[in-house]
């Protein structure tokens, strides 16, 4: 049985396989590749969903729904001909119809799909993607961020070439920067950042409402069908401005045609306030990875909206790079996830790739605000842009005098106080009575890519307690699986045989020599100590080849009797190329 790739968009949605040595587009029953993100019922009580739905938004839009991606993982209801809708049952109709595009096309069954989803989906959304699935019978094991596969059909397209790219996936619906590493078999996502609420249905609304500001028509006064039909006609005027310009719309009103020039200078004018929304989450991204804009060397821009010319040269004029001729905006999520999929299903053509990837919001818990106890902070354990999967543990104490138990309150989201941020899950965990603040506990988040959260809370010798946060269509069975997978990952990177190893070698040569060298062991010393209580394994990967190599050389130095003559203060972390430290 087939895996298949899924782009799941607010707009367009449309499937992908991999198949000899390439990844394929599926088409859908009307031999097109993109099938519209839209359902409508019939009055005979059928579903349509697709083309003949989106057909529908204007002539039945009581009966219609289009752009509910938007709203997965809220508890927002459809209502359509007389019956009712989540956005995850609404999506899992569209994700069914390209299941079985996709059987029709392949000749087998499909029973599993790796789906993309928006950099910036945070846990309800992403749970809510995958009860989607679940209920269009569609296993979801692995979900890929959007962003994440555009970068891997780049790397698949081009080849092996090393590149740092920002990947700009402006969609119908969202909006999701990445900046990403690509080389040899390797792409890696430094950092994520977005806005769910910011992608090409704003600047349709926003045009339909300037055309009307400038015709002297109260858009809030129409009625739903008139506002449908306005907004499809800036649709077609925005879509249309992408080859031409200036493009006419006419609008007739009240017996009367109103029409109006529109140019990309006049867009840009008048959706200014989207253009600035967009910059914000490109300058982030920078900030996060800590890099500079001077370090980019190529600009991906993918997602429908992202033809857009005014789009183009506004992202082109901010980060000072032209976009990527061959990004294929359309197409390049679901061939990535077509790629992720392949990959899912231990393609030999696919094996040497590796995918690493981001977690996009901090996970933390819930601790004692001091200066409003009623208002509880949030104290991070895994941040923002942390390379998945994670483990991480920090050590609280107790607040009060004579407290017998913990509650560990787990939060999602990046608000200093708890109340602004997505509540996950509690966990209770009893503690020897002791005076305020003198009995430790200790806290351990192990978290990997497809949502799985495992909580764990220790004091002194006690078994640790524990709280599992999955995705409902994950069963118990595959994340106890996952976990002993995770495992490895608990144990903290001074414990583990390089670190200490490496440390011991240092302590010895501080006490094998003195002047300048023992001062340099020491520096060096405190800086890898420092490295490894991030409990980052990239980072202490790397910071361990940097400590061998000195160590190496040190201890050359010494052996030929010259370190007494050799300028130490030349020899910097940075050094060696590849495994410099970020």
């Amino acid at each position: 049985m087939a895996i298949i790739g899924i782009d799941l968009g607010t707009t367009n949605s449309l499937a992908s396989v991999w198949r000899d040595g390439q990844c394929r587009l599926i088409p859908n029953a009307a031999g097109e590749f993109l099938t519209p993100s839209a359902v409508s019922i019939d009055e005979d009580g059928s579903i349509l969903v697709g083309q003949a739905a989106r057909d529908r938004l204007i002539s039945h839009p009581d009966r219609t729904a289009a752009r509910f991606k938007r709203f997965m993982g809220t508890d927002k209801v459809f209502h359509l001909g007389g019956r009712q809708f989540k956005p995850e049952e609404l999506s899992a109709l569209v994700l069914r119809s390209l299941r079985q595009d996709a059987e029709a096309y392949l000749g087998e069954p499909v029973t599993e799909a790796v789906i993309s989803v928006p950099a910036y989906f945070a846990e309800p959304q992403r749970s809510a993607t995958k009860r989607a699935g679940a209920l269009a019978g569609l296993r979801v094991e692995r979900l890929v961020n959007e962003p994440s596969a555009a970068a891997v059909a780049a790397h698949i397209s081009e080849g092996d070439q090393d590149k740092v790219c920002l990947v700009f996936d402006l969609g119908g619906g969202t909006l999701d920067v990445s900046l990403v590493e690509r080389f040899e078999n390797v792409v890696s996502v430094t950092a994520v950042s977005g806005d769910n609420r910011l992608g090409g249905t704003d600047f349709d609304a926003a045009i339909a409402r300037a055309f009307c500001r400038e015709a002297g028509i109260d858009f809030d006064a129409l009625s739903r069908q008139r506002q449908e039909l306005l907004v499809r006609q800036a649709e077609s005027c925005k879509i249309a401005l992408t080859t031409r310009e200036p493009v006419l719309m006419v609008v007739e009103h009240e017996g009367a045609m109103a029409s109006l020039e529109l140019t990309n200078e006049w867009m840009i004018s008048s959706c200014a306030g989207l253009f600035q929304r967009m910059a914000a989450p490109a300058k982030r991204v920078f900030l996060d990875a800590e890099m500079s804009m001077d370090e980019l060397d190529e600009l991906v821009m993918v997602g429908g909206s992202s033809h857009m010319p005014a789009v183009r040269q506004y992202i082109s004029r901010l980060l000072g790079r032209k976009p990527a001729e061959d990004s294929r905006p359309d197409t390049a999520i679901a061939l990535g996830a077509g790629i992720c999929a392949g990959m899912k299903s231990r393609a030999a053509d696919l094996r040497e790739l590796v995918l690493t990837d981001v977690c996009p919001f901090t996970l933390g818990v819930a601790v004692l605000n001091t200066a409003d106890p009623e208002q509880p902070v949030m104290s991070s354990l895994i941040e923002r842009n942390c390379v998945l999967p994670s483990s991480r543990e920090d050590v609280f104490s107790t607040a009060y005098e004579g407290q017998e138990e913990v509650m560990i309150e787990v939060y999602q989201g990046e608000n200093l106080y708890c109340r602004d941020n997505t509540f996950l899950g509690r966990l209770r965990a009893a503690v020897p009575r002791s005076k305020q603040g003198r009995q430790p506990v200790r806290v351990r988040f192990t978290y990997d890519i497809n949502g799985l959260l495992e909580v764990e809370a220790a004091t002194g010798s006690e078994k640790p307690q524990r709280l599992v946060i999955k995705n409902d269509s994950m069963s118990d069975q595959e994340a106890e699986r996952r976990l002993q997978e995770l495992s490895a990952l608990k144990m903290h990177p001074r414990e583990q045989e390089v670190p200490r190893a490496l440390i011991a070698r240092a302590e010895r040569l501080y006490v094998a020599s003195v002047g300048r060298l023992r001062g340099e062991v020491f520096r060096r010393l405190e800086w890898y100590q420092n490295v490894l209580n991030s409990q980052d394994p990239i980072l202490a990967g790397k910071a361990s080849r940097v400590m061998r190599r000195f160590l190496d050389q040190a201890e050359a130095w010494m052996g030929e009797d010259v370190f007494q003559d050799m300028e130490f203060d030349g020899f910097h972390m940075e050094d060696g190329g590849e495994e410099e430290l970020p």
